[in-house]
């Protein structure tokens, strides 16, 4: 799979402001976990390392809140968001119910040419090295992101604004953590063919269907994970 941090690579030319430079490299740095959740972000530090003044690398870090990669702690500054349990299960609810409602407008408003599009989104991840290795599912954003081309198929801005800028990144660091789950990228693209195939059909009350069972059965696995996690602690504490 392409390496997170070449897709977002510094960009050149005047098209680009320093500050837009900065901002896309601690996104990608944040959203593939280079930045690990929960570490203090350091302007003097940051500054230095982008050769950059401490103007347009206070924009790029408001820009990174406003997208909830990072939260203001009181009398700490800047850190790395890092979801609680319930947090990170609120946020896969919040997914369920628009990416589904997403997929049902999709179905009645995609076009031909979009389908055929979205057909070829999920070619390009069978391709993947990654996949084919069964290690991890492909994991590029925009329009390389099935979900993504679905909420925009959906034709609702307001749900497009919420989930594809508000949300977006948020979402995809998580998708990242989950993806090399045992079992689960092949399930997945399994699960997207169904919503793509209902969609083509223009039957948006199964596509709803399936998007929400889909995102419901990723909800699962992060639970099976935090359970996982308490299980391997509590053993460890009848010994204290």
């Amino acid at each position: 799979m392409p390496d997170l941090l070449e897709e977002t690579a510094l960009l050149s030319g005047d098209s680009a402001t320093l500050s837009e430079q900065v901002f896309r490299s601690i996104q990608a740095a944040i959203v593939c976990g280079d930045i690990a959740p929960g570490s203090k972000i350091s302007e003097p530090e940051l500054a230095r390392t982008y050769g950059i003044s401490r103007g347009p690398l206070r924009e790029a870090i408001h820009r990174l809140e406003g997208q909830r990669l990072l939260v203001r702690v009181p009398h700490v500054g800047a850190r790395v968001v890092s979801l609680s349990h319930s947090e990170l299960i609120e946020l896969y609810e919040i997914r369920e119910s628009l990416e589904s409602m997403a997929c049902r407008l999709a179905a009645a408003r995609m076009s031909a040419e979009e389908i055929e599009e979205l057909r070829a989104v999920l070619d390009t991840h069978e391709r993947d090295a990654a996949f084919q290795a069964g290690v991890g599912y492909y994991q590029q954003e925009g329009d390389y992101d099935f979900h993504y081309k679905i909420i925009q198929g959906s034709g609702n801005q307001m749900l497009v604004k919420l989930l594809t800028d508000e949300l977006y990144q948020l979402v995809r660091m998580y998708r990242i953590q989950y993806s090399t789950t045992p079992n689960r990228p092949q399930q997945a693209f399994k699960e997207h063919h169904g919503i793509l195939d209902a969609i083509a059909s223009g039957d948006g009350e199964l596509a709803e269907l399936l998007m929400r069972r889909h995102i419901a059965a990723s909800r699962r696995n992060v639970e099976r994970h935090y359970q996982g996690a308490n299980d391997t602690v509590q053993p460890l504490r009848g010994k204290l």
